[in-house]
């Protein structure tokens, strides 16, 4: 009887020592040589980047703190009046400490947090990757001012190997834990980045853990990845040396006109989207007409894409039609008036003036040629 009690109690002691999830977190703060009612703000960013404080503290006696709860491991920031900068941490509830530097916010300190150490783990790697790589730049700009041929060809391989092992350890940390919330800023980082391996980047978020990618990070993530293969898909399909997707609108007279109908005239075709609200289209207008006229009855046929229609455009069907008449567009020209429309979209345009040069079977040749290029370019196709 008394060993049942015993193992009773045992069991009863485990399960009640068993760690319980925690609801709630509490940061206890230190700010050594602050003043008391000096201000420390608890922020997160929002989808623009702009900090928006969650939480405010006073400094009393170099001490503060907060608390709260957070539904999940979630990047936070740290800042402090009289002191420039934000330091991000990963709240996740649960006890934690931070150290204000007053002096330099980056080196202040933060533990309690398992998803912060996965962060602050890439961050060191990060910190000594960049001091290799300046170390490397300024060997190879010694060895360039001295015309160090053998030294220029070692320090510019070392720079290239210290490149590739950068991108490669970023995406490498993601994928060695993808189930810590830790890695979602650095995700956000490479998502975000202008050299982006999107397939590479789209296989790193498809193989996080399902918890990642139903917090809020994780939807927005999908959102921009959603919006990138867009593009991704626009711009290989409007590669040169692809056939240009067809398109029909309606011209000034409500007459529909296809992009294959114009390309079955000419020997080549140029798509030009332009806008009557564009001041570089109409400056290059001139250019275009002068073209059009010399090549005409070489082949050269032209359908512009008008985008007008944007907010705030008064009239915009009969400022086109204006545009037409003023800069003497005597070519096909359609527009739906829903400014960068699925037209644009469909071709990657964020922007114009921007043209695309198709062959007689619709081939893309070449694209966003201008001014004397643009004249050059027709006149090495059609003489």
């Amino acid at each position: 009887m008394k060993k049942l009690l015993c193992i009773a109690f045992l069991s009863l002691f485990f399960v009640c020592c068993k760690d319980e999830p925690k609801t709630s977190y509490i940061i206890d703060g230190k700010a050594e040589d602050v003043y008391n009612g000096i201000r420390v703000y608890l922020s997160k960013v929002n989808e623009r980047g702009a900090p928006i404080p969650q939480d405010t503290s006073i400094v009393m006696n170099e001490t503060f703190s907060f608390e709260g709860s957070v539904e999940y491991p979630q990047l936070y920031y740290i800042s402090i009046n009289g002191t420039p900068g934000r330091f991000p941490l990963i709240l996740e509830n649960g006890n934690s400490n931070i150290k204000i530097d007053s002096k330099v916010l980056a080196n202040t300190t933060y533990v309690g947090s398992k998803s912060h150490e996965i962060l602050k783990i890439y961050q060191d790697k990060m910190d000594a990757f960049d001091a290799d790589y300046n170390k490397a730049k300024e060997n190879y700009k010694q060895s360039e001012f001295l015309s160090d041929s053998v030294n220029i060809i070692r320090d510019r391989e070392t720079l290239v190997n210290l490149t590739d092992n950068i991108n490669n350890y970023q995406y490498e940390y993601v994928e060695e834990n993808n189930t810590s919330y830790g890695i979602m800023p650095v995700l956000t980082t490479l998502i975000n980045s202008r050299d982006v391996d999107f397939n590479r980047v789209v296989n790193l978020y498809e193989d996080i853990d399902d918890k990642l990618k139903n917090s809020e990070e994780g939807v927005r993530m999908k959102t921009t990845l959603d919006r990138m293969k867009l593009v991704f898909e626009a711009e290989k399909a409007t590669a040169i040396g692809e056939i240009a997707p067809d398109f029909s609108a309606p011209n000034p007279d409500g007459k529909i006109i296809s992009l294959k109908d114009v390309v079955a005239k000419g020997k080549i075709t140029i798509i030009d989207f332009w806008a009557a609200w564009c001041g570089p289209c109409r400056r290059e207008n001139p250019n275009v007409v002068k073209v059009y006229n010399k090549y005409h009855d070489k082949g050269l046929e032209i359908i512009g894409v008008g985008l007008d229609g944007r907010r705030g455009q008064r009239n915009p069907k009969e400022a086109w039609v204006k545009a037409i008449e003023d800069d003497k567009l005597t070519w096909n020209q359609v527009s739906n008036l829903r400014y960068f429309d699925e037209i644009a979209r469909t071709y990657n345009v964020n922007s114009i003036p921007r043209m695309f040069i198709l062959d007689s079977e619709g081939k893309i040749i070449a694209k966003n040629l201008r001014g004397v290029e643009l004249e050059n370019k027709i006149a090495e196709l059609l003489n």
